[in-house]
């Protein structure tokens, strides 16, 4: 230890004399509290909480509440997905999908709609067309083309609850025999079709060689429609619009 009066000034202090013994010293400073300390703690994660509820209820737009009924709203709807070409008539009156191009198909386009010629399996064709209805049913416009197409045609049934674009309408199936080159009688099966909306009658119909179905051929499950084409058939109804329907 330097002596005192050997250190510098600025290592000397004053000190005190005391004579030995036990001494009691007060507390300098007081100490934190450990239920003070995580007080302040949950303050402060209440308050940046209660900021980002904040914000959050700030930048989130109100869903508008509806009175249902009247206001019952709409379900949710994407846009639509396709992925068949799609035949528009040239005065815009109706469109109808068709088969792509590479299917089992040749297809052919007219004004007034669309021939498919089915080349795999049995065969057969595929036709999706407009009709000027003129005042007449869908019943009346069937039994015409039948009559112009095959009039020795005889009616198998009535398909019931048909559709044509959702829309209702009239279907029958319908055989032929048309003789074969063989000289033998070929029966031929029909399918079709149709509805009416703005006066204006959109047909669907397919013609193949009648093949009946069961466990070993046909769709797997009961029908009585018995020719291979009308398999695949019904997305090509179903896709049917008239002018102004909205999009599906």
């Amino acid at each position: 230890m330097t002596e005192p009066a050997a250190a510098p000034a600025e290592e000397q202090f004053p000190g005190y004399a005391l004579p030995p013994g036990n001494y009691i010293v007060t507390e300098g400073r007081r100490r934190v509290r450990f239920s003070r300390t995580v007080g302040v703690w949950a303050a402060g994660i209440v308050v940046v909480a209660l900021t980002l509820v904040g914000v959050s209820l700030m930048v989130t737009k109100k869903v508008p509440r509806y009175m249902c009924p009247p206001e019952c709203g709409a379900p949710p709807m994407g846009t639509p997905v396709t992925g068949l070409p799609r035949f528009t008539a040239p005065d815009g009156s109706f469109s109808v999908s068709y088969p792509a191009p590479g299917s089992a198909y040749e297809v052919e386009t007219k004004g007034n709609g669309v021939t498919a010629k089915f080349t795999g399996g049995d065969t057969g064709v595929l036709q999706l067309f407009s009709e000027p209805a003129r005042g007449r049913s869908a019943q009346t416009i069937a039994r015409d083309l039948l009559k112009q197409k095959f009039p020795d045609a005889k009616i198998a049934y009535e398909i019931p609850n048909a559709m044509v674009g959702y829309q209702r309408g009239y279907g029958e199936v319908a055989d032929s025999w048309p003789q074969g080159t063989s000289n033998s009688y070929i029966r031929i099966r029909t399918v079709l079709l149709v509805s009416v909306k703005n006066d204006l009658a959109l047909v669907a119909g397919a013609v193949g060689p009648y093949h009946a179905f069961g466990p070993d051929f046909g769709p797997g499950l009961p029908s009585a429609a018995n020719v291979q084409i009308a398999q695949d058939m019904g997305k090509y109804v179903n896709s049917f619009t008239w002018n102004g329907d909205p999009a599906r």
